[in-house]
């Protein structure tokens, strides 16, 4: 995927707002509020990239980093472009990335029923360290809460 001709992995700006407003929305049961991801895009505090493929928004990452953890918030490919290892290419180098800056975890939470997600973060070497009752609001579904040792691991 490394060397995928047409793929480039890149800091979000605000012109890929409705890029990934548009992958939001076919994503998630409740998806991000504009307001909220313009919010994370002009922070610039976390490590935040978009993944593009001919000039457009195919994928996304947010994060927020807490002390010595990366905190993955979001994360989503469009429908068109998935099963390609395009989630794949943002955890890694979200992951790289937080290693090399001296971060010590990773941790996300993930919906029970998302199958995909948890497989992949299982094949990167997250494991389910806690569940959380209800944790989505819309469904009340339950999420596992995942850890990644970013220093046993490396990444």
């Amino acid at each position: 995927m490394e060397k995928a001709p047409g793929y480039e992995l890149g800091s979000t700006k605000l012109s890929d707002l409705d890029g990934i407003l548009a992958i939001e929305n076919v994503s998630f049961p409740t998806p991000w509020p504009r307001r909220v991801l313009e919010r994370e895009i002009l922070s610039g505090k976390y490590y935040n990239e978009v993944l593009r493929f001919g000039g457009m928004v195919v994928g996304y990452i947010f994060t927020w980093t807490v002390l010595d953890e990366i905190h993955v918030l979001n994360i989503a490919v469009h429908p068109d472009f998935r099963n390609m290892g395009l989630g794949e290419k943002l955890m890694r180098s979200c992951l790289g990335k937080a290693a090399a800056n001296g971060l010590n975890i990773a941790i996300l939470e993930v919906r029970v029923s998302n199958v995909g997600a948890r497989t992949l973060y299982e094949k990167l070497g997250f494991r389910t360290i806690h569940t959380r009752r209800k944790y989505y609001s819309d469904t009340g579904e339950d999420a596992y809460v995942m850890m990644y040792d970013l220093k046993k691991k490396g990444a």
